[in-house]
């Protein structure tokens, strides 16, 4: 152990030192139920100099510091004596993958690689995930010609451009398949702005199905996607409550309203997928049930309280249920408050871990609180909230 470990703290130190390091991923905890899953480490420039910034993944939240090379070494070294198992390294030159085992061996896998791998900048100019100038922006008309926003569309632009980011980061952590490309379904997509963002960011990797019920914009994405030469996207006349495609890896289901969240989620579950995008809108399911505990009642006699109220509750079960179900979620911020106030985001990646009894008492204690008796999602999965 000690010498396949010396060796790769030797090629771990030795890049980080002469500028070939490209980047690390650290994975398979030691401890089951750890909430760090793993840690990302790659270089950067700073105005303060070249650092190394390192991202915790932990459950629900990521944190991200920095540090010189001397100080990264060090704490990859402590991450992997006393966190984790596994650890892939990267470099111009070289990909070298660490397995440790509990019984104390460790393996040590090297292949070398073509060079060409660079640090990259924090204090870089900005990069768009995606061309302005790509003609389904102009045929949507969020473009014009010079691939500027139009008048009115600079936040839906921007809307696009950082759920493209979000897909990008998000299907990484996913466990999707290799082999074939992805099998994708955005329910409710509209006018498919973020499905046409989807099918061009990830191309031959994936085939994308939009799902809307009115026929007429059916008519009108398929028309565009023909004309813009979106080979791996096609849209369907249907409705999140009645359709349910088989076999998808990654299901999204944005500003759906009310319950319908809920039934894209649960046929996201269903069809086994590894990964769940939703942004919920308009939650009005548990509102009437809401029974506020007695240390709430005066706050809740007002309505706008009992409004954002009933948004927390309704998407804090939603991300409980998803975890019982097997699945590891992130709640978080889409986009800033002044581009929409509907900007609430649930991801939801597979684990295909064994339902938690203790995790799924907690739900029912966190459901009696509110007084809540049944939600359409908790119904789609056979919880009982109530016992």
């Amino acid at each position: 152990m000690e010498s396949n470990l010396a060796r790769f703290d030797e090629l771990l130190r030795t890049a980080l030192a002469d500028g070939t390091f490209g980047k690390l991923t650290l994975g398979k905890p030691r401890a089951p139920d750890s909430d760090l899953r793993n840690v990302h480490v790659r270089p950067v420039r700073l105005k303060t100099g070249p650092q190394f910034s390192f991202v915790y993944r932990h459950r629900t939240r990521d944190v991200t510091k920095n540090h010189p090379a001397d100080s990264a070494a060090r704490e990859i070294s402590r991450l992997l004596a006393d966190t984790f198992f596994d650890a892939h390294l990267f470099t111009a030159t070289r990909q070298v993958q660490l397995e440790l085992q509990p019984d104390g061996t460790a393996r040590l896998r090297s292949k070398t690689v073509q060079a060409g791998t660079q640090p990259e900048s924090h204090d870089r100019t900005r990069q768009h995930s995606l061309d302005p100038q790509l003609p389904w922006l102009r045929a949507l008309g969020v473009t014009n010609d010079r691939g500027q926003p139009r008048e009115g569309m600079a936040a839906k632009y921007r809307q696009i451009q950082k759920f493209t980011e979000l897909i990008d980061h998000l299907s990484a952590e996913a466990d999707l398949p290799t082999d074939r490309p992805w099998r994708i379904a955005d329910m409710g997509c509209g006018k498919g702005y973020l499905t046409f963002a989807v099918a061009t960011l990830l191309g031959s990797k994936a085939k994308v199905q939009g799902i809307e019920r009115r026929a007429d914009l059916v008519d009108l994405t398929n028309r565009i996607a023909r004309e813009c030469h979106c080979s791996n996207l096609e849209f369907t006349v249907g409705d999140i409550g009645t359709t349910t495609p088989a076999g998808i890896d990654m299901l999204i289901a944005l500003h759906a309203c009310d319950t319908a969240t809920d039934d894209a989620l649960a046929a996201g579950i269903a069809s086994g997928a590894a990964l769940l995008v939703v942004s919920p809108c308009c939650q009005k399911e548990l509102r009437p049930q809401l029974t506020a505990p007695p240390v709430l009642a005066d706050a809740l006699q007002h309505g706008i309280f009992q409004e954002r109220q009933a948004e927390f509750v309704t998407d804090a079960l939603r991300a409980q249920l998803l975890e019982t179900a097997g699945y590891r979620t992130k709640v978080f911020e889409f986009v800033s408050t002044e581009h929409t106030a509907k900007n609430l985001m649930i991801a939801a990646i597979r684990t295909g871990r064994p339902p938690d009894p203790a995790q799924a008492e907690r739900l029912r204690d966190f459901a009696r609180f509110y007084g809540i008796k049944h939600q359409q999602l908790a119904r789609h999965l056979n919880f009982i909230l109530e016992t």
